[in-house]
């Protein structure tokens, strides 16, 4: 089994790039979804964020209220990393399941991870093969805009927070640039998916 990362900065294409590795036979795991599942009541960090953030952040049914709790981590960096070192435990091991049931099943395959903090996490260091997608800045603040109906500013100062996609691209094996139509991103997909392919049969002669 082939591992792939796939990263790059807020609004950069990494979810169409994910869709298209998947649409080609890509086993695909989105770190997000995986966060979302560790603070579920019953995953591993529910408990550990609720004794540390206090009962304000719950809904009136016992779920994380995750407006609520992004609204205290992300004003005071300090809370935002005692968050991570509760989430981030736990969406490694659930990767790391993942990725062993998809072993057993397609011994062959690619498994891709998509996560925007990656390589700040250092979970680039446990995969085989980088993908970064990157695009124009003003790129960046138009999709994030009219996706997440965002204020101009508020885009850029989310993106100021992000590690800047040159450090990125330094860990980097393809760097696709979504700046380009949607079809023309499609086919650097393919041409990747070809290589990575090879890579995969290879690995497992």
């Amino acid at each position: 089994m082939l591992r792939v990362g796939l990263t790059g900065g807020y609004a950069t294409g990494k979810s169409f790039v994910a869709a298209e590795l998947s649409r080609l036979g890509c086993h695909v795991v989105y770190a997000d979804e995986l966060g979302h599942a560790a603070l579920r009541p019953g995953g591993e960090a529910y408990r550990p964020a609720v004794d540390l953030f206090g009962p304000g952040i719950l809904s009136p049914d016992g779920v994380i209220d995750r407006k609520r709790l992004g609204a205290i981590v992300f004003a005071d960096p300090a809370l935002l990393r005692n968050l991570n070192d509760i989430v981030h435990p736990a969406v490694f091991r659930l990767e790391e399941e993942m990725f062993k049931r998809f072993a057993a099943q397609d011994p062959t395959g690619i498994a891709v991870i998509e996560a925007a903090i990656l390589v700040e996490t250092g979970r680039h260091l446990k995969v085989d093969r980088l993908i970064v997608t990157e695009c124009s800045l003003e790129t960046q603040i138009e999709r994030a805009m009219g996706r997440d109906h965002s204020t101009r500013e508020q885009v850029i100062a989310r993106i100021g927070r992000q590690m800047p996609a040159e450090t990125k691209r330094r860990y980097a094996h393809y760097v696709i640039d979504t700046d380009r139509p949607k079809v023309e991103t499609a086919r650097a997909v393919e041409d990747i998916f070809r290589d990575l392919r090879k890579l995969a049969k290879g690995s497992a002669e």
